[in-house]
């Protein structure tokens, strides 16, 4: 009888485990969540954001990596974010589904699934707007509009901090700072509800890398600036200076799903009182957001222009809310996709910057494109983190990067980036004081500490004068 009851438990909690194609409520996300992490509690750890909805439904996150709850150098941390707007539902399932199969996938000892997890942090946040489901959901999930808000009747996606106006303003100023700008922020448009703000604190204080914020009614990769710069509402592509690699990084997902790339399949209605629906397969299954339609305070935008995290907006079906009947389907179109697009976070560079001392934080790290004939600057500096580390994402081809902070001499480095990377080639930089030209320096002749080392150092010919005129100075007054 004992054994019986034991085997009995343990069909209960098997059967408890398996994951069911279907909606899933609020109370039930979390159950799912949950029960990833008891059977895959060495690669997961379940947590919630630091507010809760408006309605006081918690944000859950469920994090994969190989030591969960901490950022590792050399490692980027990626996420994937649903239910922005409450209608919007697949982006939510999905989530769920990929949390159950990252999981079942590395028990099975799955070698790719296994290789990503233990190469990246990965966040899921299946859904931002629990409050505006539960809305959707109770009056039958079929409106356009219904739903599509939180619980003030506020648009989350277009909640955030307009920095797109600012960047475009130090443009038509000539000022090449588009990056980090959420400290040039005078005031804001509008009052930050609960759950913009919670996803703010996420984004702020998580090093990520690369995002993807999941939507619905239509089908399509987009990709910054949402705002066109004119402020024209429709039809002005506005390309950020990583246009290149946002494109690169659309693509991907575009081509590894199922049909979103396709040129033969049926367009989607964008918009209800739209009159023709266009097949984005035509450009690829990719559309930079502004040439499609201009909007403000959008979360993709803000990722990009206050961190280093390079964020687009998947549109993932006609239908906002598909029936249960379609899930199990959806989940087979996008798998590949989701799965090619995490693997994104491995393109370019990554390396850490330090001085004789240790790692240094907030380096700036910029880079000029010296593949073709011309050298052309991409204007938007990442920055490193608390263990000097930083994650430059790039398309193939040949870049010069520089390494700079305040007191220290920059260092320039040349490097190519290959083609079908799997991991981000690694580029570190020690960097040297300026004071240690000076400090060091007791007989001319004589160089600071590490300059003769076998790291290549290039620095800036305007500072070597300085360095040097300073020097013939001392030697002339006999102060050497």
């Amino acid at each position: 009888m004992g054994s019986f009851i034991i085997f009995w438990f343990s069909v209960i909690l098997t059967t408890s485990a398996e994951f069911v194609w279907r909606h899933h409520n609020n109370e039930e996300l979390i159950q799912v969540l949950e029960e990833v992490n008891e059977k895959c509690p060495n690669i997961t750890r379940v947590y919630s954001l630091s507010e809760p909805s408006v309605r006081n439904v918690p944000l859950y996150v469920i994090e994969f990596s190989d030591n969960p709850g901490f950022h590792q150098a050399y490692k980027p941390e990626v996420k994937y974010i649903g239910n922005i707007h409450g209608n919007e539902v697949l982006g939510r399932e999905l989530l769920l589904g990929l949390a159950d199969y990252l999981c079942e996938q590395y028990l099975r000892d799955e070698r790719s699934i296994r290789a990503l997890i233990h190469s990246t942090r990965i966040h899921l946040l299946p859904a931002m707007n629990p409050d505006g489901w539960q809305l959707s959901t109770d009056t039958g999930g079929q409106d356009y509009l219904i739903g599509r808000n939180n619980n003030h009747s506020v648009d989350l996606n277009r909640n955030f901090p307009d920095l797109d106006a600012i960047t475009f303003e130090f443009e038509r100023q000539g000022v090449n700072h588009n990056n980090h700008l959420l400290k040039d922020l005078a005031r804001l448009a509008e009052p930050l509800e609960p759950e913009t703000r919670a996803v703010m604190r996420w984004i702020m204080s998580i090093p990520f890398v690369l995002s993807a914020a999941m939507h619905g009614g239509d089908l399509v990769a987009n990709y910054p600036y949402d705002a066109s710069r004119s402020g024209a509402p429709v039809s002005e592509y506005s390309a950020s200076p990583d246009d290149d690699t946002f494109r690169e990084l659309a693509l991907a997902y575009a081509f590894a799903h199922a049909d979103m790339a396709s040129v033969n399949r049926r367009g989607c209605h964008s918009t209800s009182s739209e009159g023709q629906a266009y097949n984005f397969g035509k450009q690829g299954g990719v559309t930079n957001g502004a040439a499609w339609y201009s909007l403000k305070g959008g979360m993709q935008d803000f990722n990009y222009l206050a961190t280093n995290a390079f964020e687009i907006t998947l549109e993932l079906g006609c239908e906002k809310y598909p029936p249960e009947r379609d899930l199990a389907r959806e989940w087979e179109r996008n798998r590949d996709a989701l799965l090619t697009y995490l693997w994104k976070a491995h393109i370019g560079v990554k390396g850490i910057v330090s001085d004789d001392t240790g790692f240094i934080q907030n380096a700036i790290i910029s880079v000029v494109n010296i593949t073709g004939h011309i050298p052309r600057p991409i204007r938007h500096d990442v920055t490193t983190g608390v263990y000097g580390d930083y994650y430059r994402l790039l398309t193939p081809g040949h870049y010069e990067l520089t390494a700079s902070h305040p007191g220290y001499f920059p260092v320039s480095r040349v490097i190519t980036v290959p083609h079908f990377q799997n991991t981000a080639t690694v580029l570190n930089f020690r960097l040297e004081p300026t004071s240690s030209w000076f400090d060091d320096v007791t007989n001319f002749g004589q160089y600071p500490h590490g300059v003769l080392s076998q790291e290549r150092r290039i620095y800036k010919r305007s500072l070597y004068k300085q360095v040097i005129n300073t020097m013939l100075e001392k030697k002339e007054s006999g102060t050497q």
